[in-house]
This record gives structure tokens, sequence and C-alpha cells, in this order.
């Protein structure tokens, strides 16, 4: 276990740990985009959720997707990793594409839909869009930080 020392007290002090979580950035051969208005907050976001301590990150995403929204995907590749710094989330974004199932709301989902590009970006916070743009590019995947709402510079 690491543990770091607390300066004013000399004891030593575990290191806050992280959260992993999964997501997928489901695009159908027309572009559009699966996204869910989730039942907590309202807000619209890919649909994922916390990483299973015996699962692979790809398995994690494909239940959390199907879960939420009951669509059955095929994974592609990672396009991202996004640290939401408030919160000490690490969330690992997945490309998919879909394979089966039907658009069902869930306990964590009030609303599953398909959205353009151009309405992921009126719809979503900039911390959430951001995931589901970049898993358009054909680019390596992207790194970023943000603060739950807005991106942050790196460095």
């Amino acid at each position: 276990m690491l543990v770091r020392m607390s300066t004013a007290a000399q004891c030593p002090r575990p290191m806050p740990l992280h959260s992993v979580s999964v997501a997928g950035a489901v695009v159908r051969e027309d572009g559009r985009i699966l996204a869910v208005r989730r039942a907590d907050n309202g807000r619209w976001e890919l649909p994922g959720g916390v990483l299973e301590l015996d699962e692979s990150p790809e398995a994690g995403a494909c239940r959390e997707i199907f879960e939420e929204t009951g669509i059955e995907v095929s994974v592609e590749r990672l396009t991202g990793v996004y640290k939401n710094m408030m919160r000490g989330i690490v969330a690992l974004v997945f490309r998919c594409s879909p394979v089966g199932g039907c658009e069902r709301t869930s306990d964590e989902s009030a609303a599953v839909t398909w959205l353009t590009p151009e309405e992921v970006i009126a719809t979503m916070a900039e911390a959430y869009a951001v995931r589901l743009l970049d898993a358009l590019g054909d680019d390596t995947p992207y790194v970023r930080i943000h603060d739950g709402r807005r991106l942050m510079p790196v460095g």
C-alpha cells in the first residue's frame, strides 16, 4: 500500500483512491451517437458507469451500455482517457458499434436517444460532449482533464 507522509503530524495517511469508470461512444452508420439523460441529475451524457473489479474495461463498457440503454454493442477501440479532477474519477471511453437490442430506459437513464454531433454540442456539458466528439475521429486516444463541466488545461 502506498502512503504519503503528512507534514503536520508526520504520520502515514493513505493516498486518495481514484474510481475507474467506462463509457461507450456508440456510433451508428448514419453518424448519430447514443446518449442518455441521467435519471439522477437530468444531464445528457454517454452511457457508462463504474468498472467492476472482475471485468475487463471492454466488457464493463458493453455491460454499462446495455444496462442503461438496451443496446448491445461491439467495442472497436479506446478513444480517450478523461479525469474528473473534482471527483477523482478516471473514465475510459471506447468507440462502439451497435449490434443488437432496442432503446429503452433504466433506473439510471430517464431518456435514451441518438444525437447528431451538432446536437451533442448543444445538449451536453463540454466535459462530456468532447468524449463523443473525440470518438468520431481516427486519431490516437486523447487524454484530457476536466472539472466536471469544462475542460482544464494540461500541465
